[in-house]
């Protein structure tokens, strides 16, 4: 008896002080579709290539990446602007949403993508993506998804890593491989990813 009084009293102790789930899945609703939904879409499904489609992307690199734009660590001048606050309901939000999907491409382009991605480049010393992204490129943890995502988006964003613009979080892994590669290896890796 003592034993069921102790778990009813935490549960009510734990209803005052936190709201219920379905309660806070309906605030983050409504804080995406007011605030965020503007640039990356309603689900996270952005149609512009100037913003991230992130829909289905690990809750944890979402969460970091808030962070980063909250603590000004991500180098992303124009994002910044836009990217203080909102951060744990959010990305689990966006992070419960159906990931979207990824557009054709140039099959010759994106065959020499996916050998970069599951091989990396050992003449440039770059690393596979696959070893942090995933078999599949659906993210890993603190690793972003990367699969059905703009090429144009992911190029830029290796380009920021090359030229150490970008900084926090994965900065300097990201840096050490983008290095290695040229541009027309980004596009063609970029290419393979949006088709996923």
């Amino acid at each position: 008896m003592r034993a069921n009084l102790a778990i009813s009293a935490a549960a009510v102790a734990v209803s005052w002080i936190a709201p219920p789930l379905h309660a806070q899945d309906a605030e983050a609703a409504r804080v995406a579709a007011q605030v965020c939904a503007s640039c990356h879409g309603q689900r996270g499904e952005s149609i512009s290539p100037a913003f991230p489609k992130i829909g289905g992307q690990s809750t944890e690199y979402l969460e970091t990446q808030l962070k980063a734009f909250r603590d000004r660590t991500r180098a992303d001048p124009m994002a910044q602007a836009y990217m203080w606050g909102m951060i744990k309901q959010l990305a689990a939000y966006y992070g419960s949403q159906k990931p979207p999907h990824g557009k054709a491409a140039d099959p010759k382009v994106a065959s020499a993508g996916r050998t970069i991605y599951e091989s990396g480049i050992p003449a440039a010393k770059v690393q596979a993506c696959i070893a942090c992204h995933g078999k599949d490129a659906v993210g890993n943890g603190a690793f972003p998804r990367l699969a059905g995502q703009h090429a144009e988006y992911l190029v830029k964003q290796l380009v920021l890593f090359k030229s150490s613009q970008r900084e926090g979080g994965n900065a300097a892994i990201m840096h050490a491989i983008s290095t290695g590669m040229s541009f027309e290896q980004m596009q063609s890796v970029a290419a393979y990813l949006a088709s996923k």
